[in-house]
Protein backbone atom coordinates (compact mmCIF):
# COMPACT_ATOMS: atom_id res chain seq x y z
CA UNK A 1 0.00 0.00 0.00
CA UNK A 2 0.96 3.55 -1.08
CA UNK A 3 -0.54 5.41 2.26
CA UNK A 4 -2.58 7.25 0.12
CA UNK A 5 -6.13 7.43 0.12
CA UNK A 6 -6.27 9.12 -3.07
CA UNK A 7 -4.42 8.39 -6.34
CA UNK A 8 -4.64 9.58 -9.78
CA UNK A 9 -2.02 8.31 -12.86
CA UNK A 10 -2.29 9.75 -15.73
CA UNK A 11 -6.11 10.90 -15.63
CA UNK A 12 -7.37 12.00 -18.93
CA UNK A 13 -10.85 13.15 -19.94
CA UNK A 14 -11.76 13.73 -23.58
CA UNK A 15 -15.12 15.02 -24.72
CA UNK A 16 -16.64 14.68 -28.12
CA UNK A 17 -17.86 17.68 -30.00
CA UNK A 18 -20.16 16.49 -32.83
CA UNK A 19 -21.04 19.15 -35.55
CA UNK A 20 -17.63 20.92 -35.33
CA UNK A 21 -16.54 19.69 -39.18
CA UNK A 22 -13.78 17.51 -37.85
CA UNK A 23 -13.86 13.61 -37.94
CA UNK A 24 -13.55 12.23 -34.86
CA UNK A 25 -12.75 15.79 -33.23
CA UNK A 26 -12.60 16.16 -28.97
CA UNK A 27 -11.98 18.38 -26.67
CA UNK A 28 -9.18 17.09 -24.17
CA UNK A 29 -10.24 19.24 -20.98
CA UNK A 30 -7.64 16.95 -18.52
CA UNK A 31 -4.47 15.99 -20.23
CA UNK A 32 -2.09 13.31 -18.27
CA UNK A 33 -3.03 14.32 -14.46
CA UNK A 34 -1.23 12.80 -11.35
CA UNK A 35 -1.92 13.62 -7.57
CA UNK A 36 -2.06 11.74 -4.27
CA UNK A 37 -3.56 12.43 -0.79
CA UNK A 38 -2.74 10.87 1.74
CA UNK A 39 -5.21 10.19 4.37
CA UNK A 40 -6.10 13.08 6.70
CA UNK A 41 -4.56 15.46 4.13
CA UNK A 42 -5.69 18.33 1.97
CA UNK A 43 -4.72 19.11 -1.63
CA UNK A 44 -5.65 22.21 -3.29
CA UNK A 45 -6.15 22.53 -6.98
CA UNK A 46 -6.00 26.32 -8.66
CA UNK A 47 -6.46 27.99 -11.72
CA UNK A 48 -8.21 29.79 -13.47
CA UNK A 49 -11.63 29.01 -15.80
CA UNK A 50 -11.02 26.33 -18.13
CA UNK A 51 -7.64 24.61 -16.65
CA UNK A 52 -9.54 21.54 -15.81
CA UNK A 53 -9.72 21.54 -12.09
CA UNK A 54 -13.76 21.09 -12.24
CA UNK A 55 -13.55 18.05 -14.37
CA UNK A 56 -10.84 16.15 -12.40
CA UNK A 57 -13.70 16.62 -9.47
CA UNK A 58 -15.84 14.64 -11.69
CA UNK A 59 -14.15 12.04 -12.77
CA UNK A 60 -13.09 11.27 -8.82
CA UNK A 61 -16.74 11.58 -8.17
CA UNK A 62 -17.34 9.19 -10.77
CA UNK A 63 -19.50 11.60 -12.43
CA UNK A 64 -17.43 11.71 -15.59
CA UNK A 65 -15.89 8.72 -16.85
CA UNK A 66 -12.74 8.40 -17.56
CA UNK A 67 -11.27 8.55 -21.14
CA UNK A 68 -7.56 7.31 -19.88
CA UNK A 69 -5.86 6.65 -16.91
CA UNK A 70 -6.51 5.68 -13.58
CA UNK A 71 -8.32 6.60 -9.94
CA UNK A 72 -6.97 4.67 -6.98
CA UNK A 73 -9.15 5.15 -4.09
CA UNK A 74 -7.84 3.27 -1.25
CA UNK A 75 -6.60 0.57 -3.28
CA UNK A 76 -9.44 0.13 -4.91
CA UNK A 77 -9.35 1.05 -8.86
CA UNK A 78 -12.61 3.18 -9.32
CA UNK A 79 -13.13 2.34 -12.96
CA UNK A 80 -12.95 -1.43 -12.44
CA UNK A 81 -15.04 -2.03 -9.48
CA UNK A 82 -18.76 -3.25 -10.14
CA UNK A 83 -22.08 -1.71 -9.61
CA UNK A 84 -22.59 -2.92 -5.70
CA UNK A 85 -18.79 -2.03 -4.42
CA UNK A 86 -19.33 1.94 -6.63
CA UNK A 87 -22.47 2.41 -4.19
CA UNK A 88 -21.01 2.09 -1.28
CA UNK A 89 -17.78 3.66 -2.16
CA UNK A 90 -20.25 6.75 -3.01
CA UNK A 91 -20.94 6.37 1.35
CA UNK A 92 -17.21 7.36 1.04
CA UNK A 93 -16.49 10.17 -1.20
CA UNK A 94 -18.87 12.81 -0.90
CA UNK A 95 -18.77 16.90 -2.23
CA UNK A 96 -19.53 19.88 -0.48
CA UNK A 97 -20.96 22.01 -4.27
CA UNK A 98 -20.07 25.97 -4.82
CA UNK A 99 -23.50 27.12 -4.85
CA UNK A 100 -25.48 25.93 -1.60
CA UNK A 101 -28.99 27.07 -2.78
CA UNK A 102 -28.67 25.23 -5.71
CA UNK A 103 -27.51 22.12 -4.33
CA UNK A 104 -30.75 22.03 -2.20
CA UNK A 105 -34.12 20.91 -3.23
CA UNK A 106 -36.54 23.91 -2.38
CA UNK A 107 -39.73 21.86 -1.65
CA UNK A 108 -37.65 19.63 1.44
CA UNK A 109 -36.97 20.82 5.34
CA UNK A 110 -33.68 20.63 6.37
CA UNK A 111 -34.07 18.15 8.80
CA UNK A 112 -35.17 15.87 5.40
CA UNK A 113 -32.33 17.33 3.36
CA UNK A 114 -29.76 15.91 5.91
CA UNK A 115 -31.59 12.71 6.54
CA UNK A 116 -31.60 12.01 3.23
CA UNK A 117 -28.47 10.06 2.09
CA UNK A 118 -28.83 7.98 5.72
CA UNK A 119 -32.01 6.72 4.26
CA UNK A 120 -31.14 6.55 1.20
CA UNK A 121 -28.16 4.58 2.27
CA UNK A 122 -29.99 2.61 4.44
CA UNK A 123 -27.87 3.56 7.58
CA UNK A 124 -30.17 4.91 10.07
CA UNK A 125 -34.27 5.10 10.72
CA UNK A 126 -36.51 6.19 13.62
CA UNK A 127 -35.37 7.43 16.63
CA UNK A 128 -31.69 6.64 15.45
CA UNK A 129 -32.27 8.98 12.51
CA UNK A 130 -33.14 11.90 14.05
CA UNK A 131 -30.47 11.57 16.64
CA UNK A 132 -28.23 11.56 13.97
CA UNK A 133 -29.36 14.75 12.13
CA UNK A 134 -29.30 16.49 15.19
CA UNK A 135 -25.96 15.43 15.87
CA UNK A 136 -24.83 16.41 12.21
CA UNK A 137 -26.74 19.74 12.55
CA UNK A 138 -24.88 20.20 15.51
CA UNK A 139 -21.60 19.88 14.27
CA UNK A 140 -21.67 21.87 11.70
CA UNK A 141 -23.15 25.22 13.77
CA UNK A 142 -26.56 24.62 13.64
CA UNK A 143 -29.34 24.39 16.60
CA UNK A 144 -32.83 22.38 16.27
CA UNK A 145 -34.84 25.70 15.25
CA UNK A 146 -33.39 25.19 11.82
CA UNK A 147 -34.64 21.63 11.14
CA UNK A 148 -38.04 22.50 10.09
CA UNK A 149 -36.90 25.18 8.01
CA UNK A 150 -36.88 25.41 4.40
CA UNK A 151 -33.83 26.43 2.05
CA UNK A 152 -35.12 29.73 1.42
CA UNK A 153 -35.42 30.57 5.11
CA UNK A 154 -31.66 30.27 5.13
CA UNK A 155 -28.73 32.62 5.10
CA UNK A 156 -26.23 31.96 2.50
CA UNK A 157 -23.88 30.64 5.53
CA UNK A 158 -26.73 28.16 6.77
CA UNK A 159 -27.30 26.51 3.47
CA UNK A 160 -24.04 25.56 3.13
CA UNK A 161 -23.38 24.27 6.83
CA UNK A 162 -26.80 22.23 5.45
CA UNK A 163 -24.91 21.06 2.33
CA UNK A 164 -21.89 20.45 4.36
CA UNK A 165 -23.88 18.31 6.95
CA UNK A 166 -25.64 16.20 4.38
CA UNK A 167 -22.30 15.29 2.96
CA UNK A 168 -20.79 14.12 6.41
CA UNK A 169 -23.86 12.21 6.70
CA UNK A 170 -22.83 8.91 5.55
CA UNK A 171 -19.65 9.09 7.39
CA UNK A 172 -17.30 9.64 4.29
CA UNK A 173 -13.85 9.62 4.19
CA UNK A 174 -12.73 12.01 1.05
CA UNK A 175 -15.00 14.80 0.74
CA UNK A 176 -14.37 17.35 -2.59
CA UNK A 177 -15.14 20.77 -2.14
CA UNK A 178 -15.96 22.16 -5.22
CA UNK A 179 -15.16 26.14 -4.55
CA UNK A 180 -17.26 26.31 -1.28
CA UNK A 181 -17.00 29.40 0.15
CA UNK A 182 -17.16 31.25 -3.43
CA UNK A 183 -20.97 32.40 -2.95
CA UNK A 184 -20.44 33.40 0.44
CA UNK A 185 -19.44 37.02 1.60
CA UNK A 186 -16.28 37.25 3.44
CA UNK A 187 -17.08 37.04 6.57
CA UNK A 188 -18.99 33.82 6.06
CA UNK A 189 -16.21 32.49 4.47
CA UNK A 190 -14.03 32.98 6.97
CA UNK A 191 -16.72 31.21 9.27
CA UNK A 192 -17.51 27.78 6.63
CA UNK A 193 -13.32 27.87 6.33
CA UNK A 194 -12.65 27.55 10.31
CA UNK A 195 -15.66 24.61 10.20
CA UNK A 196 -14.33 22.64 7.04
CA UNK A 197 -10.54 22.95 9.15
CA UNK A 198 -12.41 21.59 12.47
CA UNK A 199 -14.47 19.06 10.71
CA UNK A 200 -11.17 17.98 9.05
CA UNK A 201 -9.45 17.31 12.86
CA UNK A 202 -12.77 15.88 14.65
CA UNK A 203 -13.34 13.12 11.97
CA UNK A 204 -10.24 12.39 9.97
CA UNK A 205 -11.85 13.79 6.68
CA UNK A 206 -8.96 13.86 3.33
CA UNK A 207 -10.45 17.03 1.45
CA UNK A 208 -9.80 17.62 -2.75
CA UNK A 209 -10.28 21.21 -2.81
CA UNK A 210 -10.72 23.02 -5.64
CA UNK A 211 -11.06 26.73 -5.70
CA UNK A 212 -10.03 29.97 -7.93
CA UNK A 213 -9.02 31.93 -4.44
CA UNK A 214 -5.69 31.33 -3.41
CA UNK A 215 -6.78 32.50 0.46
CA UNK A 216 -8.91 29.49 0.50
CA UNK A 217 -6.23 27.84 -0.86
CA UNK A 218 -3.84 28.56 1.32
CA UNK A 219 -5.87 28.70 4.30
CA UNK A 220 -6.73 24.99 3.89
CA UNK A 221 -4.03 22.83 1.92
CA UNK A 222 -1.18 20.99 2.70
CA UNK A 223 -0.19 20.23 -0.85
CA UNK A 224 -1.39 22.66 -3.85
CA UNK A 225 -1.23 21.71 -7.75
CA UNK A 226 -1.55 24.20 -10.55
CA UNK A 227 -3.22 23.88 -13.70
CA UNK A 228 -3.43 24.90 -16.44
CA UNK A 229 -4.56 23.27 -20.22
CA UNK A 230 -5.88 20.66 -18.39
CA UNK A 231 -2.51 19.75 -16.84
CA UNK A 232 -0.49 20.38 -13.45
CA UNK A 233 2.58 22.76 -14.47
CA UNK A 234 3.76 23.13 -10.60
CA UNK A 235 3.25 20.75 -7.28
CA UNK A 236 4.37 21.53 -3.76
CA UNK A 237 4.18 21.85 -0.24
CA UNK A 238 1.87 24.47 -0.13
CA UNK A 239 4.06 26.87 1.90
CA UNK A 240 7.26 26.02 -0.36
CA UNK A 241 5.13 26.48 -3.93
CA UNK A 242 3.63 30.06 -2.50
CA UNK A 243 6.27 31.71 -1.13
CA UNK A 244 8.71 30.46 -3.89
CA UNK A 245 6.64 29.63 -6.86
CA UNK A 246 8.91 28.31 -9.56
CA UNK A 247 6.50 28.49 -12.93
CA UNK A 248 6.18 31.25 -14.17
CA UNK A 249 2.26 30.87 -14.43
CA UNK A 250 2.57 29.97 -10.69
CA UNK A 251 4.35 33.34 -9.97
CA UNK A 252 1.63 35.25 -12.55
CA UNK A 253 -1.09 34.02 -10.37
CA UNK A 254 0.16 35.36 -6.82
CA UNK A 255 1.58 38.20 -8.14
CA UNK A 256 -2.56 39.22 -9.88
CA UNK A 257 -3.16 38.78 -5.87
CA UNK A 258 -0.76 41.70 -5.02
CA UNK A 259 -1.93 45.10 -4.27
CA UNK A 260 -5.51 44.28 -5.10
CA UNK A 261 -7.19 43.56 -1.86
CA UNK A 262 -8.15 40.48 -3.36
CA UNK A 263 -7.08 37.01 -4.21
CA UNK A 264 -9.40 35.61 -6.85
CA UNK A 265 -8.02 34.27 -9.88
CA UNK A 266 -11.21 35.48 -11.66
CA UNK A 267 -9.92 39.05 -11.50
CA UNK A 268 -7.06 39.79 -14.47
CA UNK A 269 -3.50 38.66 -14.10
CA UNK A 270 -0.34 40.01 -14.81
CA UNK A 271 -0.76 37.65 -18.16
CA UNK A 272 -0.23 38.68 -21.28
CA UNK A 273 -3.20 37.35 -23.93
CA UNK A 274 -6.21 35.07 -23.31
CA UNK A 275 -5.75 31.07 -22.20
CA UNK A 276 -6.11 29.07 -25.56
CA UNK A 277 -8.67 26.81 -26.37
CA UNK A 278 -8.24 23.25 -25.68
CA UNK A 279 -8.98 22.74 -29.52
CA UNK A 280 -5.60 24.31 -30.03
CA UNK A 281 -3.20 23.87 -27.63
CA UNK A 282 0.02 25.35 -28.31
CA UNK A 283 2.72 23.13 -29.26
CA UNK A 284 5.48 22.51 -26.64
CA UNK A 285 5.14 24.03 -23.14
CA UNK A 286 1.35 24.73 -23.25
CA UNK A 287 2.01 28.21 -21.54
CA UNK A 288 4.60 29.61 -24.05
CA UNK A 289 2.39 31.92 -25.68
CA UNK A 290 2.01 33.73 -22.54
CA UNK A 291 4.96 33.54 -20.67
CA UNK A 292 6.73 36.53 -18.96
CA UNK A 293 10.26 34.22 -18.29
CA UNK A 294 10.51 33.13 -21.84
CA UNK A 295 10.70 36.74 -22.83
CA UNK A 296 13.11 37.96 -20.41
CA UNK A 297 14.89 35.07 -21.58
CA UNK A 298 15.32 35.75 -25.48
CA UNK A 299 12.13 33.80 -26.46
CA UNK A 300 14.36 30.63 -26.42
CA UNK A 301 12.83 28.04 -28.97
CA UNK A 302 12.56 24.97 -26.66
CA UNK A 303 9.95 26.31 -25.25
CA UNK A 304 7.78 26.72 -28.03
CA UNK A 305 9.22 22.86 -29.38
CA UNK A 306 9.78 20.68 -26.23
CA UNK A 307 6.91 19.70 -23.59
CA UNK A 308 8.79 20.31 -20.61
CA UNK A 309 9.55 17.41 -17.83
CA UNK A 310 8.28 17.64 -14.41
CA UNK A 311 11.78 18.96 -12.96
CA UNK A 312 12.67 19.01 -9.00
CA UNK A 313 12.90 22.27 -8.20
CA UNK A 314 12.90 21.20 -3.70
CA UNK A 315 11.65 18.74 -1.48
CA UNK A 316 8.57 17.17 -2.92
CA UNK A 317 8.16 20.15 -5.38
CA UNK A 318 7.95 20.04 -9.00
CA UNK A 319 7.77 22.12 -11.99
CA UNK A 320 7.21 21.72 -15.61
CA UNK A 321 9.32 24.28 -16.82
CA UNK A 322 12.32 23.97 -19.09
CA UNK A 323 13.67 26.90 -17.27
CA UNK A 324 12.64 26.14 -13.20
CA UNK A 325 16.04 26.50 -12.09
CA UNK A 326 16.35 29.61 -13.45
CA UNK A 327 12.90 31.55 -12.25
CA UNK A 328 13.09 33.86 -10.02
CA UNK A 329 11.24 33.56 -7.22
CA UNK A 330 8.92 36.08 -5.70
CA UNK A 331 7.96 37.72 -2.73
CA UNK A 332 5.17 35.46 -0.96
CA UNK A 333 1.74 37.03 -0.48
CA UNK A 334 0.97 38.79 2.56
CA UNK A 335 -0.38 36.28 5.48
CA UNK A 336 -3.96 35.15 5.55
CA UNK A 337 -5.41 36.56 9.04
CA UNK A 338 -7.94 33.89 9.28
CA UNK A 339 -4.88 31.29 8.95
CA UNK A 340 -2.76 33.22 11.67
CA UNK A 341 -5.66 33.33 13.93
Amino acid sequence: MSGNLLELTGVAKAYPVPGSGRKGASLLAVDGVDLAIPQGRVFGLVGESGSGKTTVARCVLGLTPLTHGSIVFDGTDLATVDARTRRSLRREIQIVFQQPLAALDPRMTVDNLIAEPLTTHRLARGAALRERVGKLLGDVGLSSVHLKRYPHELSGGQAQRVVIARALATGPRLVVLDEPTSALDIVVQAQILNLLVELRDEHGLTYLLISHDLSVVRHLSDRIGVMYLGRIVEEGPAGALLESPRHPYTRALLASTRGRGSTSLDEPAPITGEMPSTWDVPSGCRFHTRCALREELGRPEVCQTTEPPRTTVGPRHVAACHFAQDARTQQAPPPDPAREG
